[in-house]
C-alpha cells in the first residue's frame, strides 16, 4: 500500500501505453500529453492496452520512482474516459484500483473520531 502526502495529487491517464516504456519515455508521456513536470510530486498512472499491467511513477525528492504491477488474472477496471486526457482520482480510489475494485464507485468518506463526541 502507497501512503502518500495528503496534497499530492494522483492522475489517471485515459490513454494506454506500451508497458514496456521507461522512465524517461513515461516522462515524455507527462511532458507532451498532461502538458506537466514530471517532477512536480504529483502520481501518474498508466494502463496498458489489456489492462492487466499499471505503471506509476512520480518524483520523490531526489530521482523517480516506477511501481509496475501485473495482474496474474482479472484486468484494473477504469471508467470511460472518453473526453478527457487524464482523470484525477483520491487515495482511496487509488487504492481501490490497485486491488482490482472499481475504484469510480468508491468516494472518500470522512474519519470518524469518537473522542470529539465523548
Amino acid at each position: 500500500m502507497l501512503k502518500l502526502r495528503d496534497d499530492i495529487k494522483i492522475y489517471v491517464s485515459a490513454d494506454p501505453i506500451d508497458a514496456r516504456k521507461s522512465i524517461d519515455s513515461l516522462c515524455a508521456v507527462i511532458i507532451d500529453k498532461f502538458i506537466d513536470n514530471p517532477q512536480c510530486g504529483n502520481l501518474f498512472i498508466f494502463f496498458n492496452k489489456s489492462r492487466d499491467k499499471v505503471k506509476i511513477i512520480w518524483w520523490d525528492v531526489n530521482g523517480f520512482v516506477l511501481h509496475y504491477k501485473r495482474l496474474e488474472k482479472g484486468r484494473f477496471v477504469l471508467p470511460k474516459l472518453n473526453t478527457m486526457d487524464r482523470l484525477e482520482i483520491s487515495q482511496t480510489q487509488l487504492h481501490g484500483l490497485l486491488a482490482g475494485l472499481d475504484f469510480s464507485l468508491m468516494r472518500h468518506y470522512p474519519e470518524i473520531n469518537y473522542y470529539q463526541y465523548a
